[in-house]
């Protein structure tokens, strides 16, 4: 029979960054396993995602990591993207992906209304989700121009995809959506009221 779990999917904060250094064995050892390449990201990185409440970790309720995402503006904020979804394997198979992929969408529908979602991705499962959200499969012209942005898939084994084809397509899929008012996730008004914070001291 297979076991049940109470996992709980939340807008990460300063608190969960004991839990990166397990994030990112976790998003390398899904890496080798699938054999496809993935932006690789530091210790600090994710951090300052936590920091932020630009990252969402779900977990059980003895604080067992179950699964993790974060999110990236570029272009003063005009593009937005979730990146890194990831569930570890012992909790593959009770929809911790699709929860954590709706709260990071509704997250960054939150904070940047009006910006254009944007995803790269080689999974099925993700295509899937995204399609359901009402992403589009687009071109990579497209997306961001922010060199920012394209500077992490530097870490990616496939890069040398991107750099033959002149940054026109790659191993993954480009998926974009353009706003609607449809959230699937709710903030919480505590998680709300620290964006808010947060977003004042950026704009200070």
């Amino acid at each position: 029979m297979e076991q049940e779990f109470e996992i709980e999917v939340l807008v990460a904060g300063p608190e969960h960054e004991k839990y990166v250094d397990t994030i990112l064995e976790t998003i390398a050892d899904a890496a080798k396993v699938r054999g496809t390449g993935i932006a690789k990201r530091t210790h600090e990185y994710l951090a300052k995602k936590m920091l932020e409440a630009k990252a969402v970790i779900a977990l059980t309720k003895e604080g067992r990591f179950a699964g993790f995402s974060y999110i990236e503006t570029w272009e003063n904020q005009q593009y937005v993207t979730t990146s890194g979804l990831i569930v570890h394997p012992d909790f593959r198979g009770h929809h911790v992906a699709k929860r954590i992929k709706d709260m990071t969408f509704t997250l960054a529908r939150t904070r940047w209304p009006h910006a254009k979602i944007f995803s790269l991705t080689s999974g099925a499962a993700v295509m899937a989700m995204n399609t359901a959200l009402g992403y589009q499969p687009v071109t990579f012209a497209d997306l961001t121009d922010d060199e920012a942005f394209w500077k992490g898939c530097e870490g990616c084994c496939n890069v040398d995809v991107l750099h033959r084809t002149d940054r026109k397509y790659c191993i993954c899929t480009a998926m974009l959506y353009d706003p609607t008012e449809h959230l699937p996730a709710k903030i919480s008004d505590e998680v709300l009221a620290r964006i808010r914070q947060i977003d004042g001291k950026e704009n200070m």
